[in-house]
């Protein structure tokens, strides 16, 4: 049987799904799992196309130390235990430059390039990065595809690519990337089959987590997004802050006397929600307190959300529909309904029973405005990339990718 392999690696997790497939067109999800807490409490668990328990493990520390460690571990458990032996390997990367606009067969050429775009991406692109490193070296010749997440957004125009800085920036890179864009293609191609009648118009995307974006689609096309040429800009997050004033780096780092790099490890790791709230950066804890700042920082998040979808709104020249996706917009009732409330002057109405069952369609039958909870499957996308790579690899290497 043939399979592969999906890896979307973190600072301390790990998370792999394995697709069985014909090789050319066909995937089913066979087995999906998670080494997290690596470095401090590794746990590895793992379950098959039914839920059902294939593992559950935990291991010393020091044992699985980093990323490289990690994914060594369980490609160890899928060849041992599983009989796991892929023809391929798909990583989610989540900024992939000016060079590529589309899944490409990795080398060294190609990771070198991916390397120099860690500034641009410090919480993700080294973790995206080391799995390929680690199996590289212990199986130099098993095919490995990069899956970017800027990919979906280079269709946008060069108004919505644009900084109003001097010119000569954007021809070194410095440009409106868009990220979440294996999100989106997947929520593009499913809203054929789950709302057919606005696929092809114009569609907002939300797609909340601890990392989240909106983005504008029309045709099932990205024309414009709320993240920018890092994954700092848009809406607040977890615990980056999304668009704040460029000035407030400078006065930070003039008058506070903070360097770049500890102003840096803030704005990615100490605010949004966490430092709105001071209490957590997970809604669901926010969602449970009763602390007026945990209060505070959902409604600040769903002010945000609904000043973004008026910009994107505008950026399509109307609204067709409105789409909820990943962790927030998928599981939190709360969320969806407080943001909903914002969509009102754009003509839609919520439906609270439907929205409080998490429903796929969840506004009332009178909303001008159809409004959409679809889950999302970022690694189904990467496996289909991967599939559709490996066979154009088989007929000419594609390793630069297109070129932009």
């Amino acid at each position: 049987m043939k399979t592969i392999l999906v890896v979307n690696s973190g600072s301390s997790s790990v998370k792999f799904q394995v697709f069985a497939t014909d090789g050319v067109t066909a995937l089913e999800r066979m087995i999906k799992g998670q080494m997290s807490g690596i470095g401090t409490v590794p746990r590895l668990r793992a379950y098959d196309a039914g839920g059902g328990p294939l593992i559950d493990e935990t291991f010393d520390a020091a044992k699985v130390a980093d990323v490289a460690v990690a994914i060594q571990t369980v490609g160890a458990w899928l060849r041992e235990q599983r009989n796991i032996m892929p023809i391929a390997v798909g990583h989610r990367i989540v900024h992939g430059g000016p060079d590529y606009d589309c899944a490409v067969l990795i080398d060294e050429d190609v990771l070198a390039r991916l390397e120099k775009l860690t500034c641009l991406a410090p919480l993700h692109q080294p973790n995206n990065l080391a799995p390929i490193r680690s199996i590289r070296t212990r199986f130099p010749d098993l095919p490995q595809i990069g899956c970017f997440d800027t990919a979906f957004h280079r269709s946008h125009s060069a108004v919505a690519d644009y900084y109003a800085i001097p010119r000569q920036y954007y021809a070194d890179g410095v440009r409106r990337y868009g990220f979440h864009g294996l999100s989106y293609e997947y929520i593009a191609g499913r809203l054929h089959e789950v709302a057919p009648g606005i696929a092809a118009k114009r569609v907002v995307v939300a797609h909340l987590g601890s990392g989240a974006s909106m983005c504008a689609l029309s045709g099932g096309r990205s024309i414009e997004s709320s993240l920018g040429f890092t994954a700092l800009d848009g809406l607040p997050m977890g615990t980056r802050p999304g668009q704040t004033d460029p000035g407030v780096v400078l006065y930070l780092i003039e008058q506070r006397g903070m360097s770049a790099s500890s102003v840096q490890d803030m704005l990615y790791h100490d605010c949004g929600l966490k430092g709105l709230s001071g209490i957590s950066n997970d809604v669901r804890e926010l969602e449970a307190s009763d602390d007026p700042r945990a209060a505070f920082a959902l409604d600040y998040f769903a002010y945000r959300a609904g000043l973004y979808a008026g910009m994107l709104a505008a950026a399509l020249g109307g609204i067709d529909g409105f789409v909820f996706t990943a962790g927030i917009g998928e599981n939190s009732a709360s969320m969806r309904m407080r943001i909903a409330e914002k969509l009102r002057w754009l003509g839609a109405d919520i439906d609270p029973v439907a929205n409080a069952a998490h429903a796929e369609l969840i506004s009332q039958p009178k909303s001008r405005i159809p409004l959409y909870r679809i889950a999302t499957d970022e690694e189904m996308m990467i496996a289909r990339h991967t599939l559709a790579c490996l066979a154009e690899s088989l007929k000419q290497c594609p390793g630069q990718g297109r070129v932009a």
